[in-house]
C-alpha cells in the first residue's frame, strides 16, 4: 500500500465519496482521512473489515493463552480429553 497516496483531506472524502467506497470495496483500498492536517479517520471496506475483526479476534485469544501460561492456569493434555469426553457421554437432557 503506497501510503502517501491512502492519505487524503476531508475535503477529497466529501468530493469523491462514490469512488472512495467503491475503491475500499473493490480492491481493498484503505484510506486515512485527515482533518486540519491530523489522520482523523480510516476508511476500508467491508470484507477488510471483518478480516480485520477475526484477526483481532485471533491475537486476543494468543494473548490470553500467553497469560493463561505465565500464570500457571494449565490443564495437562490427557485431563482435557477425559473432560472432553465425559461431556460427549452425557446423554442430552433434550432426549
Amino acid at each position: 500500500m503506497n501510503l502517501k497516496e491512502s492519505v487524503k483531506p476531508i475535503t477529497y472524502l466529501k468530493n469523491n465519496a462514490a469512488e472512495v467506497v467503491r475503491e475500499a470495496h473493490e480492491n481493498g483500498r484503505l484510506m486515512i482521512v485527515t482533518q486540519n492536517g491530523e489522520a482523523r479517520a480510516v476508511v476500508m471496506g467491508v470484507e477488510q473489515y471483518d478480516e480485520w475483526k477475526r484477526t483481532l479476534a485471533l491475537l486476543k485469544l494468543i494473548a490470553q493463552g500467553e497469560a493463561d501460561v505465565s500464570a500457571g492456569r494449565m490443564v495437562k493434555q490427557g485431563e482435557v480429553f477425559r473432560r472432553a469426553e465425559a461431556v460427549m457421554s452425557k446423554p442430552d437432557a433434550d432426549e
